[in-house]
Order: structure tokens, then sequence, then C-alpha cells
């Protein structure tokens, strides 16, 4: 394929018992439909499906049991082609279908025509994702069955972080760890990361740049991101590492673990379920949704106060030695649910950092709306912005970019 040719690229995003999915008419950066699909294997599956048309939404919701992702797609082709307004006349009008994969090791630096030996890699690294990798091969399986002549194509998690270097993603445990098990700092979040500096480079009109950016969500990571490349990454060989989380502790002392075991009897089944399930916002404050925890601390909940403040104090010190590693920085993005949405948050992460050139406009914080925006005060140095992610579109553009 060649030029800029119109083409239906359908991305999937699946998580362990969920399934997004937006199809675009590329180049178009706007979808055509958009959907979720929740609670895969759980009682009480749901889908949610959104067709864009002359303005308007018009959205179909649908509950029943779905078993599998695999089924969840051919729910997804029902949607597209059926309904009150179908977007595709046939599985034939999807020309590629992109799927996010959460974990490429040090295999793949950009997205990536899937091939028979792409997928056995993609297996290879179960172990370093178990609950996302195996699902994520699951729905290329199910595409290349359901969309037969369709190129499929992975855009992998791991790929932006690929120029982070050595002395950044190197543990300091002996060298056969990292060349015969691969043990080291790989990061995640890198679609997101990559698309929202890449809106921000356009948005500052400079290239060569220095940028934090910090992705919050239910999970949550920093990225030094210098001249358009990653140079470091708060998530490490996996996504636990870091900054406080919806229920996972982010760093944490290896003693603690050994502690654990030794003396309080703990597996180390016990020990993933602790500090991936039962930590971060939800140990300390007692819910991982941001929103929960708000109401607690407007109650007066001492816990849902110190969650905060643990929250907010671990993106301040990320900030600090981003900006040591950079010598500088030129902007910050907050991006993702929290970053986008939570204004208080915003400010307590920015609040006393003005010896760094980083202040924030209160007035301008409060009335972020949507949209790409700059909340940072008249004599900020470093430029503070909100940018809405949507990794959707990024793998719907790299996928674009492969094939034309």
């Amino acid at each position: 394929m060649s030029g800029n040719l119109e083409m239906n690229i359908l991305v999937i995003n699946s998580g362990s018992s969920s399934l997004k999915y937006q199809l675009f008419k590329m180049p178009n950066q706007s979808p055509i439909c958009s959907g979720l699909v929740e609670r895969i294997g759980i009682d009480g599956s749901y889908i949610k499906h959104t067709v864009f048309s002359n303005g308007e939404k018009l959205v179909t919701e649908k509950s029943g049991s779905i078993a599998d992702h695999g089924e969840a797609l051919k729910q997804v082709l029902a949607m597209l082609s059926g309904g009150e307004k179908p977007v595709i006349a046939s599985p034939e009008d999807i020309a590629a279908v992109g799927h996010r994969v959460v974990h490429g090791g040090e295999h793949f630096s950009g997205p990536t025509l899937i091939t028979d030996e792409v997928k056995a890699q993609i297996k290879k690294l179960f172990s370093l994702a178990p609950l996302h990798n195996p699902v994520n091969l699951k729905c290329i399986e199910v595409a290349e069955q359901t969309f037969k002549n369709a190129v499929q194509v992975a855009v992998f998690d791991t790929a932006f972080h690929q120029t982070i270097p050595a002395e950044a993603f190197r543990y300091a445990i002996p060298d056969k760890y990292y060349k015969e098990d691969g043990i080291r700092v790989y990061g995640f979040h890198g679609t997101s990361h990559k698309y929202v500096s890449e809106q921000a480079i356009m948005w500052l009109d400079k290239k060569e740049s220095k940028i934090i950016s910090i992705h919050l969500g239910n999970g949550c990571s920093m990225t030094a991101i210098k001249n358009g490349q990653s140079i470091d990454t708060s998530m490490g060989f996996g996504p636990l590492s870091g900054l406080v989380m919806g229920t996972r502790s982010g760093d944490i002392d290896p003693s603690v673990i050994f502690h654990l075991i030794e003396h309080a009897g703990y597996s180390l089944s016990q020990l993933s379920t602790l500090f991936n399930k039962e930590s971060g916002l939800l140990g300390v404050g007692g819910s991982s949704d941001m929103r929960d925890i708000r109401k607690l601390v407007a109650e007066g909940n001492d816990d849902a106060i110190l969650a905060l403040e643990l929250y907010a104090y671990r993106i301040k010190k990320f900030i600090g030695a981003y900006t040591a590693v950079m010598n500088g920085v030129d902007a910050i993005i907050f991006t993702a649910g929290v970053g986008e949405n939570d204004m208080a948050m915003r400010e307590s992460a920015c609040r006393e950092l003005d010896y760094l050139g980083i202040e924030l406009d209160n007035d301008a914080n409060a009335q972020y709306n949507g949209g790409i925006m700059d909340v940072s005060s008249r004599n900020s140095k470093v430029r503070i912005l909100v940018i809405p992610t949507n990794e959707e579109y990024e793998i719907a553009s790299q996928c674009y970019g492969l094939l034309n």
C-alpha cells in the first residue's frame, strides 16, 4: 500500500476482562465509532457501542453473558455491521486491525506486521505480562479469523521506551540476569506517552525539548522525554514500580518482601496480590477510585488524606529526578483519567516547585474543560499542560504510517 489512501482501521485495546475498540477512516483523526466491552468472563457482561455521525452520538447498550474475548470480538463485529446505524457492510471493509500489545520486550521498537514469528515472541513474553499478553494474543488470533482480509498490526506499550539508555534501563545486579533472563526496565504506557509528548512538541513548536509526561489513571507512570525520545520512565520490569497507583504500591524497598516472607510466612502469590491488587490508593485510603478518595477526604477521613499526600509526593519526586536527568524541563504534561480530570491533584503535584520554575495558575487549572490547555502561570518558566491522551488514535496512526 502507498500514498495517502483512505482506509478503515479497527483498533483493539484489550485488558484482562475488557475490550475497547475504535474504528477510524484514516487519515481522519475522529473515529467513526467506538465501544467498550466490560466484564468479559464475569457475570454481568456489558457492551456500549457509540457511532459518531454529523456531530451526533448514537449509543447502543447491551448486556448478557460474554464468555471470553473471542465471543467479545464477535459481538463487536455484529455491532459494527448491524444495529440502527451500521458502519461497515462486511468484515472485508476493514483494511487493517491495530492491536495494543502490552509487552514487546527488546524485540519490538515500532509498529509491527503480525506474523507467526511475532505471535511466538508475544507468547514468549507471557510471563512478563501475564494479565495482558495472553489476552492480546487471543484477540489477534480471533481477529485473524474474523477479519480475514485485513492486515494485522501490533503496537507495543514498551516500544516507545526502547530509546532509554543502558544506565537508565539496567538494574545493578549481575550481568547474566539481563543477558539470560532479560531483566531490565521496559516501561509501559508508551503509546500514551508518545502521543501526548508529540502533541506537546507541536504545541510548544520546539523539537529540541525536555518534557515530563505524567500518565495518571488506575495505572500511573511518568516518562522523561528529550527531543521526542523516552530516556527514562517510572515503570520498570513490570508495571508495579514508580508512582502510587489505584491498587499498586509503586516503589517499595525489596527488604519489605523478604521480611514478609521470612517473618509473616507470605507466599509469592500472596505478595503479588498484596502489591498489585490491595495496595496504592486502595490499601492506604480505602478505594482505588480517585473520586471515592476525594469524597472520603471531604468527610475528613485521615487515611484518604494520607493516600492523596503519598500520591502527590511521589509525582513531585519524579518531577525533580527527571528535571535533574535532563538538566532542565520545558514542559510537564498531565494526562489520562486522573491527570485530565482531577484539578486538585494537578495543584498538589505542582505545589512548591517554583524553585524549578514550575508555577500553576490556579484559576486556569480550575477552568480546564478539555483539549490541550496551558494551566501554568504567566511567570512560570515551565509550561504545565493538560493534554487528553488518545491511545487508540495513536495506534491507528502508527498502523497507517506503517502501511503507507
